[in-house]
């Protein structure tokens, strides 16, 4: 399995006190809930998931885990208590960002308070749902964004990950600007993010170089970690493709050593 080489970080009293109480313990029951929900009746053994190049709790993973460990750590820093939306984007094709992101939501979901949410978007090149062992004829994103009718659950799938789920990208699109910019995205990504505090959404995005689609996904996001591919691309392009986000979302750079 390859892994991220190096990670490199940017950057009436009495009764409100009743009522916050109240609204806590409320919220922390739907939390609980939410996580019973997602639990798997067949989960995948290690040796399925080093297949699919993901992370797992056993040994022969740990070096490759406790980088995505460290990276999610880094998040949970910025975000504070606060569940958040994270874009992965690469600087050029090929650096290997849905590994990345895969493997990132992963490591959120080992968490047994936390949940995660993988949400393919990279429309022209979407692989998510291969790397998962998701039919690529099954419902997704852009199906979703087209005919919302068809409502949000039909588009999650289970992954034999606990507390994974997937949105894959759905009907292959060349330009993805029209959808990411649309009132039905923004309006899924707020409404996925805010139903349940222990939900963290990662978004697969395309390539920065050559589409503006990255930098349209990163105004629908709370943090944006960039994936440079380790000896491929130089400290200008990733200085170059980093300036297309605000400097405030910018959570950091991953180098990867293989896609």
């Amino acid at each position: 399995m390859n892994g991220p080489n190096i990670t490199q970080w940017i950057a009436d009293p009495g009764k409100a006190a009743t009522d916050d109480a109240s609204n806590k313990l409320a919220q922390r029951a739907l939390t609980s809930q939410s996580i019973a929900r997602m639990s798997e009746t067949t989960s995948l053994a290690p040796n399925q998931l080093e297949q699919n190049r993901l992370i797992h709790r056993e040994a022969s993973s740990r070096e490759h885990s406790d980088a995505f460990r460290e990276i999610r750590t880094r998040l949970l820093e910025l975000g504070g208590e606060h569940n958040f939306v994270t874009l992965v984007v690469p600087v050029s094709p090929g650096s290997g960002s849905s590994f990345v992101a895969r493997n990132l939501a992963t490591a959120f979901a080992f968490d047994e308070a936390r949940t995660s949410l993988l949400i393919d978007c990279n429309l022209r090149y979407p692989s998510q749902h291969s790397a998962l062992g998701i039919a690529a004829d099954g419902s997704g994103l852009i199906d979703f964004l087209e005919q919302p009718t068809l409502g949000i659950k039909s588009i999650l799938h289970r992954t034999g990950i606990p507390r994974l789920r997937l949105i894959p990208a759905g009907s292959a699109r060349e330009n993805g600007g029209e959808y990411f910019s649309s009132f039905h995205m923004r309006t899924a990504i707020d409404s996925l993010r805010s139903r349940y505090q222990d939900r963290y959404l990662f978004l697969d995005g395309p390539a920065i170089k050559g589409s503006p689609d990255a930098r349209i996904l990163s105004d629908l996001v709370d943090y944006v970690v960039v994936v440079a591919g380790y000896g491929r691309d130089t400290a200008a392009t990733i200085n170059q493709a980093a300036a297309n986000f605000d400097p405030g979302k910018l959570a950091g750079v991953v180098f990867n050593h293989a896609p």
